[in-house]
């Protein structure tokens, strides 16, 4: 079975609905991911933003059938660019990862091959999916290396991974998840082992390379600093389940889900500079493996009921475009913005 469908608009490369991940592989299955369902438009930067543990990246490799299928339970849709991802043959997965949709990686001195030298990786990678000479699989990760803006490329080609900087190794991880032209490029917390202008210039990189190439990204963050600069829309993750959902305009100007106005109040934005106290989330998220049955931020939150306790709140539609999945948003629409400014 191919997993080939034709369902999708044109317009939408990627189509998740009500997808459920659980890790069965412990003492007690653990609910990382609870009904997500995501749509991503063709040409569209979507960012997942939370603090660990919420589930995005276990969503974004998902996108990827990354999981261990014996320690994992997958249910839900997940459909890119007409592939039915969860119902992929082992040959049809494999020609999917990297020709339909390919990951850059957190670390990408643990993602590359430590015994293969850069441009061995990436001439690999073209082959395999392409039929085409090794010179010319090496021309190619020759132009992706002056892409992205590796000095030197020849030089670096022949490099091993141990042997270039972060903000390098990582611009080659980019160049090799490129290398065969995919659809979807997802990336996992990208930026999260740079220091801080080698970030801003990866960032910057990323979105130049996103409109050039009309890419549909899913760009999995903890820094909303981070997915201001990249993202279209944003989505909010908590304990599995997206929270809130908007452009990135909607969700720091008018943020209405009390986690996402938390998370937005937790920046050092002005606080520090005036010698005041940096506003936290009281609390700790929930085990993922004994969820509450009601909201599961209820417990950190200052507005919430009994009601909050006992029932899952249902998504409500603010704004085309603006859900969250809250409640009580009659009392959340905060009209003075100014300490959501980012």
């Amino acid at each position: 079975m191919s997993g080939l469908v034709s369902e999708m608009s044109d317009e939408i490369l990627v189509d998740v609905q009500d997808l459920r991940v659980t890790f069965t592989g412990g003492p007690q299955a653990v609910q990382a991911v609870n009904g997500v369902s995501l749509q991503v438009q063709r040409g569209e930067v979507v960012a997942l933003i939370g603090e660990s543990g919420s589930g995005k990246s276990v969503t974004l490799r998902t996108l990827l059938r990354l999981h261990n299928e014996r320690r994992s339970r997958i249910e839900g849709r997940v459909q890119v660019a007409g592939h039915d991802v969860l119902a992929l043959a082992p040959k049809a997965l494999a020609n999917y990862r990297g020709k339909v949709a390919a990951m850059i990686f957190q670390e990408p001195l643990l993602a590359l091959d430590p015994v293969y030298t850069l441009g061995a990786q990436i001439v690999e990678a073209i082959r395999r999916h392409e039929p085409v000479s090794a010179a010319q699989a090496h021309a190619r990760a020759l132009a992706l290396f002056e892409r992205v803006r590796i000095p030197s490329p020849e030089r670096r080609l022949a490099a091993y991974p141990h042997e270039m900087s972060g903000g390098m190794r990582q611009r080659a991880m980019i160049a090799l998840a490129l290398a065969c032209r995919p659809q979807l490029l997802l990336a996992d917390e990208p930026t999260t082992a740079l220091d801080a202008t080698v970030q801003i210039q990866v960032l910057l990189l990323l979105r130049e390379l996103q409109r050039e190439l009309g890419l549909s990204v899913v760009f999995v963050t903890h820094d909303i600093g981070a997915a201001i600069e990249v993202a279209d829309r944003i989505a909010v993750m908590y304990a599995g389940r997206i929270v809130e959902v908007g452009t990135a305009r909607q969700l720091i100007r008018t943020p209405r889900h009390p986690y996402t106005q938390a998370l937005l109040r937790s920046r050092a934005h002005g606080a520090l500079a005036r010698g005041g106290r940096l506003p936290t989330i009281t609390g700790s998220p929930p085990d993922l493996a004994m969820l509450p049955p009601g909201c599961a931020f209820a417990e950190r939150c200052t507005l919430a009921t009994e009601a909050c306790r006992s029932t899952q709140p249902e998504p409500v539609l603010l704004a085309p475009g603006h859900q969250a999945r809250c409640l009580r948003t009659e009392d959340t629409d905060d009209t003075d913005d100014t300490h959501h400014r980012v």
